[in-house]
């Protein structure tokens, strides 16, 4: 770069040529899944939603309540398709679909947090993309300010005689 122009602020070709291109980090999390995981993500998304939540609870109260009533109301003659200790089986097997499905949905967290994360960096290189183009505008900025001034001390015309002339231009304009 030569003496006159290390002052400079870079070219708007020069700033492209360091920008890296932006990627959809959604679409690059997807790729990177393994099919277990996309599974996990899969499960944790229907298991955590309230339709399935609504499911488990309506059949739940279906299942318990045609028992119970089956089973306590002499006068509806409903046979009960588990006797009590079925009823105690079903809360075990409940149970243990609980147990099973806690470490699934924390795994599919897991995936999640990972694309949470690379959502953060993505954010994080636009924000620092943006502050260096914010910055080489500032530069051109106080590049055109100091040639501007060295024109008027050229032209001998003093700053302070175009700054109240602006003012008074202002205040007629009001």
């Amino acid at each position: 770069m030569s003496e006159k122009h290390k002052f400079l602020p870079p070219s708007i070709a020069e700033l492209r040529a360091k920008r890296k291109p932006l990627v959809n980090v959604s679409d690059v999390q997807k790729t990177k899944l393994k099919t277990l995981d996309k599974l996990a993500c899969a499960i944790t998304d229907k298991v955590g939603s309230m339709g399935f939540f609504l499911i488990i609870f309506g059949w739940t109260v279906l299942w318990c309540g045609y028992n119970i009533l089956a089973s306590e109301v002499p006068g509806l003659h409903w046979t009960s398709f588990d006797p009590f200790p079925a009823f105690v089986a079903y809360l075990l097997i409940s149970n243990v679909i609980q147990i099973l499905l806690m470490p699934l949905i924390m795994v599919g967290q897991n995936v999640q947090s990972q694309h949470s994360d690379l959502r953060a960096q993505s954010d994080l290189d636009v924000n620092v993309k943006a502050e260096d183009e914010i910055e080489a505008i500032l530069k051109h900025l106080e590049m055109q300010n100091a040639m501007l001034t060295a024109l008027l001390d050229q032209q001998g015309i003093k700053q302070d005689a175009i700054l109240e002339e602006m003012h008074k231009r202002a205040a007629a304009a009001t």
